[in-house]
């Protein structure tokens, strides 16, 4: 891309407006004398130009510009590298996983250890408090059923005992461990299917392109090659996004000019990874809310041409999922599971979020693999799912 992208400062206030010329001087208007002017013996002084207005003040910044023609929901991704990292390069990790995940989870369980720690108060368990802690482990999205199984266990154990915050913070892990543990599994590659087609689908705004750039990294690192195919055709900046990704990655991009044909993107993508013996093609698509049928339509239509080059994949669909959206996760899960066949989750803004309990309901209800969790924009903040790290960063231990 030749075209120079505005920087941080532009993109947050928009570009300031050129200073207004100063009006010009208005003189009072005098009555015409009948004898003729005298001329001037005197040259008129030329008036001193205005110095120009300064374009940003710190403390005075200018009036927002135009709408973003970028949407809010990308994320800036140009600002993470300073230079492209060969694909033998250890990732820099400054902190370990647990910490980032730790850190990423703060909101959640803070939220949650918070209400334990107002409703036990280290006195004895009995109905009422259960019910309560019921309400709190609701309100938190862990989802009815996970809410129950930890008062029964509650129940079961610690009745009528004196019982601590910290002690049902220890059933609250234990129990969503148990839950998350069958589902905590690695997106596996199969070396004998070549490419590997993973498709990556999901709303509006739920980090796909992103989320296609990190593990587009992380398969580099581990030798593989990789091509990426830009299916969002409806946004130019996603395109130029992933574009981004691939001079980042080393892995060529198959694109069209906004507005192609996303089906025929797709079937290009494959057939071209195939002639060219890549381990793996990722193929990113629009976003697309659930309830719109004629965009789920379109997605059907995609996956139908791939299965023309290789009717085998797409071999991984993967659904990208924003923590921040909460309950209206499980109705995504569901409709996209119905007309796209996901066979993986990646939950990404964990960070960003009280409610990284939906999590928990999701993986309770409909046990599909949770391959990947988010916590961060940096490539290392996106991590394999594991359960008993999960279960205890979200409960505070």
């Amino acid at each position: 891309m030749s075209e120079k992208k505005p920087g941080f400062f532009q993109r947050l206030f928009g570009t300031p407006p050129a200073p207004s010329p100063a009006p010009p001087e208005t003189r009072p208007e005098t009555p015409v004398e009948p004898t003729p002017p005298v001329p001037e013996t005197i040259p008129p002084v030329p008036e001193p130009e205005p110095a120009p207005a300064p374009l940003a003040p710190p403390d005075h910044p200018p009036p927002p510009g135009p709408p973003e023609t970028t949407p809010d929901y990308i994320e800036s991704i140009e600002d993470q590298f300073t230079a492209p990292i060969p694909a033998s390069a250890e990732p820099a990790q400054p902190r370990n996983w647990f910490a980032r995940l730790a850190g990423g989870l703060r909101r959640s369980s803070d939220n949650l250890t918070n209400s334990i720690t107002a409703v036990f108060t280290r006195r004895k368990l009995d109905a009422a408090t259960l019910d309560e802690l019921e309400d709190v482990l609701v309100q938190a999205d862990l989802g009815l059923d996970t809410a129950m199984a930890i008062t029964e266990t509650l129940r079961r154990d610690r009745f009528d005992k004196d019982v601590s915050g910290e002690d049902v913070r220890a059933v609250l892990a234990a129990e969503v461990e148990k839950v998350l543990g069958p589902v905590a599994r690695p997106l596996a590659i199969d070396a004998a299917k070549k490419p590997f087609v993973i498709l990556m689908i999901g709303v509006n705004g739920s980090g796909k392109t992103t989320t296609i750039g990190k593990l587009a990294q992380k398969f580099a690192r581990e030798g593989r090659s990789v091509m990426l195919a830009a299916g969002d055709t409806f946004r130019a900046a996603a395109i130029e996004q992933l574009q981004v990704w691939g001079q980042r990655t080393g892995a060529p991009v198959i694109a069209r000019p906004a507005g192609a044909d996303a089906s025929g993107l797709a079937f290009d993508a494959v057939t071209q990874a195939r002639a060219e013996g890549r381990d793996v093609l990722i193929i990113d698509t629009a976003g697309r809310l659930q309830n719109r049928d004629e965009l789920m339509n379109e997605l059907e239509k995609v996956i139908r041409v791939i299965r023309k080059v290789d009717p085998e994949a797409p071999h991984a669909t993967l659904l990208t999922l924003d923590a921040t959206t909460g309950q209206n996760a499980l109705k995504q899960v569901e409709i996209f599971g119905q007309r796209a066949g996901v066979t993986g989750l990646v939950m990404t803004k964990l960070d960003g979020t009280a409610r990284g309990g939906i999590l928990v309901a999701i993986a309770r209800k409909f046990g599909l693999p949770v391959h990947f969790i988010g916590v961060g924009e940096g490539v290392e903040d996106l991590e394999p799912f594991e359960a008993k790290d999960f279960a205890q960063a979200i409960a505070g231990l």
